[in-house]
């Protein structure tokens, strides 16, 4: 059962130049998936779109079979969350009043968080390991607790559906993979469907089941991780880079050859 559905799917921020262009994917309930290629190529862009922050030039984007544009925005909110790639906060909120925000889709209207919202924000920030930022304000963290914040507040949202822009590209190796552990956990305990946007090609192995791979705005290829972090498919995707795969104790490790 599909969660997410992108068909044909264009976009572009200045006329006669889409940065999405005929893009087309299935997200499927309880899948992690990676979107995965260049810089520019159109990754973010197609993120925001199947969050349903911008609007499709043309195609569309279905969420459980049904138009996008069709669906109560808080209602989708609830089963959505999205995570930015830039988390930095112009104003000196605590981290705790940050992930609170993400509980706003289950507040009725003109109401307050109670004390049910709170201990879900805490809970969410327990998960991702940085419970002892509650009270920090995240104008005082580093780039990297600002991201954990950011996941936290997704995962307080309490959606089924994640989506996420390079969450990884501030952390260190040590909580990249923690952060794989605890999304993996996620979706093996509530079914957690995680969509997420990466450079870091050997996150993917053995954790992600699907991997989409964007160049020039379109799905150029899709497949398990073993299918899709080849030298040849690789090759394409960065534009002849020399990147290369190999399976190596039942997972695969991509690096690059610096050519002299």
């Amino acid at each position: 059962m599909s969660v997410l559905e992108a068909q044909d799917l264009q976009f572009g921020y200045v006329p006669e130049r889409p940065v999405v262009a005929s893009a087309s994917l299935t997200l499927e309930k309880g899948a992690m998936a990676a979107i995965i290629g260049s810089n520019g190529c159109g990754k973010s862009t197609l993120v925001r779109l199947l969050a349903g922050l911008m609007q499709p030039q043309s195609g569309q984007v279905l969420y459980s079979g049904v138009r996008l544009s069709r669906i109560d925005r808080k209602q989708f909110a609830r089963n959505v969350a999205y995570v930015p790639q830039n988390t930095s906060r112009a104003f000196p909120f605590k981290a705790l009043e940050v992930v609170l925000t993400g509980r706003s889709p289950h507040v009725p209207r003109f109401s307050l968080e109670n004390s049910r919202d709170i201990e879900k924000a805490l809970n969410a920030l327990d998960i991702v390991g940085v419970a002892h930022l509650a009270h920090r304000r995240v104008t005082e963290l580093s780039g990297g607790e600002r991201q954990m914040v950011s996941v936290a507040r997704a995962l307080a949202q309490e959606a089924s559906c994640v989506l996420l822009d390079e969450p990884s590209s501030s952390l260190d190796l040590k909580h990249r993979a923690g952060l794989i552990r605890t999304l993996s956990d996620l979706r093996n305990r509530a079914g957690l469907t995680v969509l997420m946007v990466t450079h870091d090609l050997t996150l993917l192995d053995p954790g992600f089941d699907m991997i989409f791979a964007m160049r020039g705005g379109a799905i150029e290829a899709l497949g398990k991780p073993s299918e899709v972090l080849r030298d040849s498919v690789l090759a394409n995707i960065y534009d002849d880079v020399h990147i290369r795969a190999r399976r190596v104790d039942g997972r695969t490790c991509v690096w690059s050859e610096i050519q002299a």
